[in-house]
């Protein structure tokens, strides 16, 4: 009995192993920003993410800190946090430091904090407040932040706004009347009724597909279109 149960516990301890090593170091998450002039500076860029401050997880934290090590060009300078009362909370985004007005979403939900948790395929989008004193900002997204598509098809896209109701629940409202940007540059589309909208791209390449609204401070909605060429037969 002794001898299985020491070829028992040696065999759990090499699956043990087995699994450490398989373990995976990171995730693959997307990163978006905007800053206090509502820019688009990062739209859904792909950022492999580990556990930079040794917490025993990936978190909203460390995505940030990866994707401005990556992509500003003061590098992870360019950002920071500090423990509050509420929690880890947003000190510098993207070099705007405006006293903490900051603002964040994964998956276009809202966590409870910086330390929550990221995991594969993630969106994770931050963004800085440009409106300080009346606080309109209104957080936008479109149903999906990426699409394929070939040269000649139509991308389908809903556009809401987080909001809330008359007893402050959070709601999600479509936005209609909006003016479609694409690639920064204002394009002809608009969100029509429940906030759809429809675009078409002739030419193959990578569209950054956005938003403005006249009546309402819109953070701005990202959806990053692949376009293919079309196959001849």
């Amino acid at each position: 009995m002794k001898k299985i149960a020491s070829l028992i516990l040696a065999l759990v301890f090499l699956f043990s192993l087995g699994c450490a090593e398989v373990a995976p170091e990171g995730v693959n998450v997307f990163v978006s920003i905007t800053n206090d002039e509502n820019e688009l500076v990062l739209a859904y860029e792909p950022v492999f993410v580990t556990d930079r401050d040794n917490d025993g997880k990936i978190t909203i934290a460390d995505a940030l800190y990866e994707a401005h090590a990556l992509k500003h060009e003061n590098g992870a300078e360019a950002f920071s946090y500090a423990a509050t009362e509420y929690g880890l909370s947003l000190t510098l985004l993207w070099g705007v430091d405006n006293g903490g007005s900051y603002g964040y979403m994964v998956n276009d939900a809202s966590p409870m904090s910086l330390s929550d948790e990221v995991k594969d395929g993630d969106h994770v989008k931050a963004y800085a407040f440009t409106d300080l004193i009346a606080w309109s900002d209104t957080y936008s997204f479109f149903d999906k932040p990426a699409c394929e598509v070939k040269a000649g098809q139509t991308v389908s896209l809903a556009l809401s706004a987080a909001g809330y109701d008359e007893m402050w629940n959070p709601v999600v409202l479509p936005v209609e009347g909006a003016k479609v940007i694409v690639n920064g540059e204002e394009s002809n589309a608009s969100s029509a009724e429940g906030g759809a909208v429809e675009l078409t791209f002739e030419e193959a390449g990578v569209y950054v597909v956005s938003a403005v609204s006249e009546t309402m401070n819109l953070v701005k909605p990202v959806c990053v279109v692949t376009v293919s060429a079309e196959i001849q037969e």
